[in-house]
């Protein structure tokens, strides 16, 4: 195996010894670096997700409480805000708020700046829920780096922060031979 300098082979060393075999020719300088984010990614997820229960929370209600909660005092934003920053749809949002307000968690009132919008305000339930839970959160991500020293997460943000990912405005198509049309 042509493990990295570190603990050792991993799957995702195994995965690119047997690419590296059969078609070596797909990988490319960002091979690694894509899976390497997404078993992160996973491992992250279901850190936050083994959390949620304990607080009687589901990923979306979480995230709304958080998002508002981030927000600062007075702790509030417009749906539309709030779905937009979280890629809900208005739809979702409501029957999510729904149940946040049903468990006195959130409410909605008028808005200060026009009297025929909504705002949704965390109650101070919803304030201490939400510390709560972004307090399991970290601790749970932090749990998933327990093995890595702090220089390594440290150069590892920095090294992603240089990466620039960035979201662009559409996907763009992938470069095949065959037809180009995004379907």
């Amino acid at each position: 195996m042509t493990a990295a300098p570190g603990p050792g082979p991993d799957p995702v060393d195994a995965l690119m010894d047997a690419w590296r075999t059969e078609l070596p020719d797909v990988l490319r300088p960002t091979t690694e670096l894509s899976k390497r984010i997404t078993q992160l990614a996973g491992a992250l997820d279901e850190a936050t997700r083994g959390v949620l229960p304990e607080l009687g929370l589901t990923v979306a209600e979480f995230d709304i409480l958080v998002a508002l909660r981030r927000a600062g005092e007075p702790y509030r934003m417009q749906p539309n805000e709030l779905a937009r920053s979280l890629l809900l749809s208005s739809g979702g949002l409501s029957n999510v708020v729904n149940h946040l307000t049903g468990r006195g968690l959130v409410r909605r009132e008028p808005s200060p700046d026009d009297g025929r919008a909504t705002m949704i305000r965390l109650t101070l339930d919803g304030v201490h829920t939400a510390e709560r839970a972004v307090r399991a959160h970290a601790d749970a991500h932090e749990a998933v780096f327990a093995e890595a020293s702090p220089t390594a997460v440290q150069a590892a943000a920095r090294a992603l922060r240089e990466v620039g990912i960035r979201r662009r405005s559409a996907p763009r198509p992938l470069r095949t031979g065959r037809n180009r049309s995004r379907s």
